[in-house]
């Protein structure tokens, strides 16, 4: 599988009583998919799926499947501590027609380079699809060393990798070691980098509510090869990138940038809390300043 273009991590919308709220899911992604999005992922960290029961996790498929339509391609994630539960969660996404799957470390448990990919490698055998790596060592705790890639790379369905590290060596490594993975950005600040180094998707969030800022930073560096221009566009999403990164408080502000396009996407799943209204207002802010930059330089100003 070509994993080319933006892909959004899509939030889960809620009631105010943390129920799901599927009028809502399925506002989301006709917006996603009407905005030109080139693919759609269930069960990222933005989906909060960590916080969802297996029959939520379940039917979150059933109703992205029937949404979707084969309209564009569906990432399932297969998130999980216990191997048992990932091969599961894999299994039931081939059978549901799934497109891809989206493999990560199990959090918590620090396996190491081996664990880790016999771990990954079961989730494969399982389900034989093709395979976005998902190297997140900030909320999983340990990174996709080099061992781990070159266990996995004994079978062909492994064939991307989100990189979420920020280490910028990482970068390099990949993208000159690792030449047969396909490269997807999985750190927003350093987008621009990774479009220099060959990626060709890129995996982000804010895409949830900004999908035409990302897709305009996609389209200059990666289909243009106009990095002067790319600049640019990086330039006035910068603001915006910090604001999400601080305080730990990013798909909070996922959601409430949602909430400014007029999708009610609801509250986070608790611990999780609302913005406060400072937050909010910082948030708002940079969002405009962000869209009124991006119109000049759509229109040669």
């Amino acid at each position: 599988m070509k994993f080319e273009g933006i892909y959004t991590p899509v939030v889960t919308p809620y009631n105010e009583d943390f129920s799901i709220n599927e009028t809502v899911l399925e506002s989301v992604i006709e917006y996603l998919i009407a905005s030109g999005v080139h693919g759609l992922i269930l069960a990222g960290t933005t989906g909060e799926y960590y916080a969802q029961s297996h029959e939520e996790r379940v039917h979150l498929l059933e109703c992205f499947k029937s949404i979707i339509n084969g309209r564009v391609p569906l990432i399932v994630g297969t998130g999980a501590i216990r191997t048992e539960d990932s091969v599961h969660y894999a299994e039931l996404a081939a059978k549901a027609g799934a497109d891809a799957l989206l493999v990560a470390t199990p959090p918590y448990a620090v396996p190491t380079d081996r664990e880790n990919a016999l771990h990954a490698l079961a989730i494969d055998r399982a389900a034989n699809l093709p395979i976005m790596l998902y190297n997140y060592p900030g909320r999983m705790g340990v990174t996709m060393g080099e061992e781990y890639l070159d266990r996995v790379g004994r079978s062909p369905n492994f064939c991307a990798i989100k990189e979420s590290s920020g280490d910028i060596n990482r970068l390099h490594l990949l993208a000159r070691d690792y030449p047969h993975l396909q490269l997807g950005c999985g750190m927003d600040d350093q987008a621009l980098e990774f479009f220099a180094w060959g990626a060709s998707c890129w995996v982000c969030a804010g895409s949830n509510f900004a999908p035409e800022a990302h897709l305009a930073l996609y389209q200059a560096c990666r289909v243009e090869g106009d990095f002067n221009k790319g600049r640019r566009i990086m330039s006035a999403m910068l603001p915006l990138m910090r604001v999400l990164e601080q305080g730990g408080k990013f798909i909070q502000c996922i959601k409430h940038g949602l909430v400014m396009r007029g999708l009610p996407v609801g509250p986070p799943r608790k611990p999780l809390q609302n913005l406060n209204k400072d937050d909010k207002r910082e948030l708002e802010q940079v969002i405009r300043l962000m869209d009124t930059t991006l119109q000049y330089i759509k229109e040669g100003v």
